[in-house]
């Protein structure tokens, strides 16, 4: 997908977005400047989906940060679990809306998930960091990786975590990635 094609469909998505923020609580971002700090964070993502074909993002709430990822990775099939029937309702609908097939949004809980080979799976938001990295291993294959977002940094968090900080509004912040054991 071109840079402007990603830029137009970030912009669908946006624009979308609000209208239902409107509705609905998806979240706390009701401006465009509010928005696009979400949209710049979960862009910090992208960068660690690389090899990956299948992921799994949990408590997709609003779309952040998997509705922004599959905008600009539509290579990946992405899974977005979000109990919230109406917050689902919403990922389907953007996903219809900007024609992203590689997104299946399923208004379920974590726990009763049974698909356990992802690539790769990530939560924005969701569960405490450090409970999340060691969920998110029980639905990656071997060798996959688990991705988190960390706003300050951490050190209860397993000794085998990669951080790959970036700025954001000028902080820093950390994607996290747990790689799952091969043997």
């Amino acid at each position: 997908m071109t840079h402007r094609s990603t830029s137009q469909k970030l912009k669908q998505f946006s624009a979308l977005f609000l209208k239902w923020n409107r509705s609905i609580n998806l979240s706390a971002a009701r401006t465009e400047p509010d928005l696009a700090e979400h949209i710049d964070d979960s862009l910090a993502l992208v960068d660690h989906l690389t090899g990956s074909r299948r992921h799994l993002d949990v408590g997709s709430g609003g779309g952040f940060p998997v509705v922004v990822a599959a905008i600009a990775c539509p290579q990946i099939q992405f899974t977005a679990l979000e109990p919230v029937h109406k917050k689902q309702a919403f990922l389907r609908t953007a996903a219809r809306e900007l024609g992203l097939s590689n997104l299946d949004a399923l208004a379920i809980r974590l726990d009763d998930h049974d698909v356990r080979d992802y690539d790769s799976a990530s939560s924005r938001a969701t569960f405490d960091l450090a409970d999340w990295l060691r969920q998110g291993l029980a639905f990656v294959r071997p060798g996959g990786t688990v991705l988190g977002f960390e706003g300050i940094p951490r050190d209860d968090l397993p000794a085998t975590v990669e951080r790959f900080p970036y700025e954001l509004e000028g902080k820093t912040r950390a994607i996290v990635a747990l790689r799952k054991p091969t043997g």
